[in-house]
């Protein structure tokens, strides 16, 4: 068989035979919470205190706000934002929980948006599609909405709309490297809300979120002992469609449209899994970035004291930096 007739028949033959993952319950998966990472965490770390929601004074808070519906589904966000009048347009952060496609929740991360907005930040969380109820790549379409959505209101809180920055922890890290290394692939948008604004972002800040889910570095994708949380995510393992796993890496797309970016690890290297990759793409464009890590840190680090006072000082310093 010639070779370029062999390479068809194996594209081909991928398709045909690659077994679907049905991981669709339409049924919440409530396996991540704050408290059970807590839980999880004190064994080694008994020292440690949840970071709980807090009501700041100079920040307005806004829940449960319609951003989308998506084929009869309605997709809900909340905006915090600081209450003082201010001249200087302000830097939007979208913010995205983390719980491995599948499980978490957006106010999981109301204490990081609650005490960003607090410096002057306008935080929003929204939700996104978790694999119980959609595969890959419905959560980048509804997160690339979510940040149309900002544009399209950005007058009623007064924000820059050329500093918009996607935040995630964990699977919210890899969503928010995802959007941003795949400014101008306009085929990764959602097409039923706010067609015709740009979901450019301007900045990636990724808390402990993989970059590649094929780099050797990677973790991703262990199928051997229960169906991995990416597998529930992209609908096949990744022995089955290695291309969709590429194709769903933020690393597949790291290149000059790629915005300046902070990295904040635990001390679990698999978590930023493709990061020196990527960091030589952003040196050979001239990239601006950040890598802050907490040695001998559980992976849910962001979540708990101590460590939380200190992250939001390096969100804070490295935003004020790159939009001086």
């Amino acid at each position: 068989m010639k070779a370029g007739l062999f390479v068809i028949f194996c594209f081909f033959a991928n398709i045909l035979f690659a077994q679907p993952v049905n991981g669709i319950t339409h049924q919440p998966d409530t396996s991540f919470t704050t408290n059970s990472a807590f839980i999880a965490a004190q064994k080694k770390y008994p020292d440690i205190r949840i970071a709980e929601p807090a009501n700041y004074k100079n920040v307005s808070q806004k829940f449960n706000i319609e951003y989308c519906k998506d084929d009869g589904r309605k997709l809900f966000l909340d905006v915090f934002s600081p209450v003082e009048k201010s001249l200087k347009k302000r830097v939007a952060i979208l913010i995205l929980f983390g719980g491995g496609w599948r499980s978490g929740t957006r106010s999981q991360l109301y204490p990081l948006a609650q005490k960003l907005a607090s410096l002057g930040y306008v935080c929003v969380t929204p939700d996104y599609s978790l694999s119980t109820d959609a595969y890959y790549p419905a959560a980048i379409h509804d997160i690339k909405t979510a940040v149309k959505w900002i544009k399209f209101h950005h007058k009623d809180f007064n924000i820059d709309t050329a500093k918009l920055v996607a935040l995630g922890f964990s699977a919210g890290g890899e969503l928010a490297a995802f959007v941003g290394n795949t400014n101008g692939y306009t085929q990764f948008d959602g097409k039923n809300c706010f067609n015709n604004i740009s979901s450019w972002v301007h900045g990636i800040i990724d808390i402990d979120g993989t970059l590649s889910f094929v780099h050797p570095e990677s973790g991703e994708g262990d199928d051997s002992k229960k169906t991995s949380a990416a597998t529930y995510w992209l609908g096949y393992a990744k022995s089955d469609k290695p291309e969709l796993w590429e194709e769903a890496s933020p690393l597949t797309y790291t290149g000059k449209n790629t915005p300046a970016t902070l990295f904040i690890n635990s001390s679990i290297s698999r978590m930023h899994a493709g990061r020196t990759d990527y960091i030589n793409i952003l040196k050979k464009y001239g990239t601006y970035y950040q890598i802050k890590t907490f040695d001998n840190t559980p992976h849910s680090f962001c979540l708990f004291y101590p460590w939380f006072t200190t992250m939001v000082k390096y969100i804070d310093n490295f935003l004020k930096f790159v939009f001086q």
